[in-house]
């Protein structure tokens, strides 16, 4: 994997922020785009911008025929086994959505309960906690360890027979834990519990088989994998899907209406109300293509290393804090002593380095850090070791102008 080649297909990259090279440390957020996404989003708004499944005419069949094909694409990726159990959402927060609103409104009763973690994303507490409280379900947690993991002891505890939702991280936004996603299916499933996972830290950076996982639902964005933002994918199991209620209503998800009712499309498209996102689609298309080309494999591998050489560095920098455990994604969440992670990110952004600082989007997971935010330098297959050294550079700096704190 020639990562130097490879940034080369990212323009933004090859700029320079407050007069120093940038130095991109916050994919967890979004991921910058390469040339060939730029261009193929481009050239549909150039060649074939048209609406899809509507008209005959030469550029509404190009552009159905790029949707659909982009459809096509992503079931590939996440080996889904039928294009009918991938649905284009704008992300993964209306991904979860859809499933808290139209599956687990419509199967959830009072005695039962919803089991998450305390280290998810707010996209994946918020929608369980508006479902039970419109059901009367109980929403329970599965407790951290030390390291912020998840014993699978505590998950056989937690999962009864009460237990019909089991939704958590396939990693974590904060703390880069990797979660055991096939184990936890396997403990849902014995109790009859289906189980959701938020893929949006999972699917940009490893390769995901949603069969050999063997999850009920799988949710992730398209711009934290190099796609356009505004386009992700809900993947459901398509005996769950054919169950479940579409959420939004209006046009393309109709397969009739009469003046006092209406019947619904197929899946996927039952789920697709209004105009798609088609560039999105499109772009998303393409940035799979990227991926792939250079493997998902590769990717991996390659950010595994960079996650052991920031650890590694960073160990060594004295009033440095850093959570969650050793073995972890391409991220790393940290605190400078008692300098507030804002002033940290705004100190490395004086050197072009740009991390994330604030709660994350995870405020149940900084109390029980007992912080009350924390700096995030997040990497992907476009970042280097003298990335790492960069930011290095920029935190004994920081620490240094600083220094009164400590």
């Amino acid at each position: 994997m020639d990562v130097r080649a490879i940034r080369q297909m990212f323009p933004i990259l090859d700029q320079e922020v407050n007069g120093h090279p940038l130095v991109y440390l916050d994919s967890s957020a979004t991921s910058q785009k390469p040339i060939s996404v730029i261009e193929a989003v481009e050239n549909y708004y150039r060649f074939d911008n048209a609406n899809v499944h509507r008209g005959v005419h030469t550029l509404g069949s190009r552009a159905t025929d790029q949707y659909e094909g982009a459809r096509e694409k992503v079931r590939r990726f996440i080996n889904a086994g039928s294009t009918a159990e991938v649905i284009f959402t704008r992300g993964t927060t209306t991904s979860i959505n859809t499933v808290a609103y139209s599956y687990a409104r419509a199967n959830l009763k009072p005695e039962d309960e919803i089991l998450i973690t305390p280290m998810e994303h707010h996209s994946n507490i918020i929608p369980w906690q508006q479902a039970a409280k419109a059901t009367g379900a109980t929403l329970k947690y599965i407790p951290l360890q030390d390291d912020g993991t998840v014993a699978l002891e505590d998950v056989k505890s937690l999962v009864t027979d009460q237990t019909k939702i089991v939704a958590i991280a396939h990693v974590s936004n904060v703390l880069g834990t990797i979660n055991p996603i096939k184990e936890i299916a396997q403990i849902a499933h014995a109790k009859g519990a289906v189980l959701l996972i938020d893929g949006a830290q999972g699917a940009p950076h490893m390769k995901v088989d949603v069969q050999d996982l063997d999850c009920d639902f799988y949710a992730f964005s398209g711009h934290k994998m190099c796609a356009p933002t505004g386009i992700g994918v809900l993947y459901g199991k398509r005996e769950l899907l054919e169950e479940m209620e579409p959420v939004e209503f209006g046009g393309e998800m109709i397969d009739f209406v009469s003046l006092q009712d209406s019947t619904w499309k197929e899946l996927p498209w039952k789920f697709e109300g209004g105009t798609p996102i088609i560039a999105g689609a499109i772009g998303l298309a393409a940035a799979i293509d990227f991926l792939e080309d250079v493997g998902m494999e590769n990717i991996l591998d390659h950010e595994q290393k960079l996650a052991d050489y920031v650890m590694d560095r960073l160990s060594t920098v004295e009033d440095i804090k850093i959570y969650g455990p050793e073995h972890r994604a391409a991220l790393v969440t940290f605190n400078l002593g008692d300098v507030h992670p804002h002033d940290v990110a705004t100190a490395l952004d004086s050197f072009g380095i740009a991390v994330r600082a604030g709660h994350h989007c995870a405020q149940p997971l900084m109390k029980w850090l007992n912080v009350t935010a924390t700096a995030r330098a997040s990497f992907y297959l476009y970042n280097t070791e003298d990335d790492v050294e960069k930011l290095m550079d920029g935190l004994l700096k920081t620490k240094e102008f600083f220094g009164h704190v400590f």
